[in-house]
């Protein structure tokens, strides 16, 4: 039996489970909005302009969870400022001191193109947030840092995991990349739920599908090669635990792609796809985390 299964355990519950689930979803939103606006058609701008919404409420959620979740709330400033230098808190070799630090600065990155996104509007009408949009130099500068700390956000949540030295956590090394893959599914996902309610072009629903089904792939392939790191200790999901992993992957994955290949255009009765799949995310982290707590 592996050693990991006589450690202490941590005793994360809901609010860290949600805080994985929607982490990934905002920095996977930003991160699929400077896709689409990298590669994107003219008609696409409504779909892009939404993908950098969506981000700055949902990192905002994340900093409260994270808050209330320490039972001292008061100190959240200790992650991020050393409580008798005032110096930064910077531990370059601890996942969780870099994930807040990056949290941070992505909240930053959020903000402002959530800013610049509703000035493109008209809405505030300030001339200096037009260099913020994506299509100006200062713009591209910020999409681009803001997508790569906003993958680093989706998936760094697995690896804080995979240092606890938990069953589970820390007998399989892909946790990140299985973290990370599915924060990009479930972010497509989200932004074809609210595309389709708010009118976007079909043939940007068409392009995010594609993306949402090609990453779904990709996704059942690391949740594979998860499972087979773990070895024997995967046995320890024969059981309740091992059931909602299967009914994850079946509903979660396997259902989105037979829905998405028979209707490949989501309109607005094509929600039942991207609902499974963002329940699929969020059962494969309650799986993920509970399963190794009540070892």
């Amino acid at each position: 039996m592996s050693s990991t299964f006589f450690t202490e355990s941590p005793h994360w519950r809901w609010l860290i489970t949600a805080y994985f689930f929607l982490g990934g979803l905002a920095g996977g939103s930003y991160f699929v909005a400077t896709l689409m606006h990298v590669f994107a058609k003219s008609s696409d701008r409504r779909m892009v302009r939404l993908g950098y919404l969506v981000p700055f409420p949902l990192v905002c959620l994340c900093g409260l969870l994270l808050t209330v979740d320490l039972g001292r709330p008061e100190r959240f400033w200790h992650m991020l400022i050393q409580s008798e230098t005032f110096r930064p808190m910077i531990k370059t070799y601890s996942p969780m001191s870099s994930g807040a630090w990056v949290l941070l600065l992505f909240s930053g990155c959020a903000f402002l193109s959530f800013v610049a996104a509703l000035a493109e509007r008209g809405r505030p009408d300030w001339p200096i947030l037009r260099r913020l949009d994506p299509a100006a130099r200062a713009g591209r500068l910020l999409t681009v840092i803001g997508a790569l700390l906003g993958l680093y956000l989706a998936g760094y949540t697995g690896v804080l995991l995979s240092v606890t030295n938990r069953p589970i956590w820390a007998d399989t090394s892909f946790l990140g990349l299985t973290f990370l893959v599915s924060g990009a599914s479930t972010s497509a996902a989200l932004l074809i739920l609210l595309g389709s309610w708010m009118g976007v072009s079909p043939r940007s629903m068409h392009s995010l599908g594609h993306f949402d089904r090609s990453v779904l792939i990709l996704e059942a392939l690391a949740l594979a090669a998860l499972i087979a790191s773990l070895g024997q200790v995967a046995t320890v999901w024969l059981n309740g635990w091992g059931l909602l992993l299967a009914a994850m992957v079946l509903g979660g994955i396997a259902l989105p792609l037979v829905l998405g290949w028979r209707r490949p255009i989501p309109d607005r009765q094509g929600w039942i796809g991207p609902v499974l799949v963002l329940l699929g995310g969020l059962l494969l982290r309650v799986v993920i985390v509970f399963s190794s707590d009540r070892l």
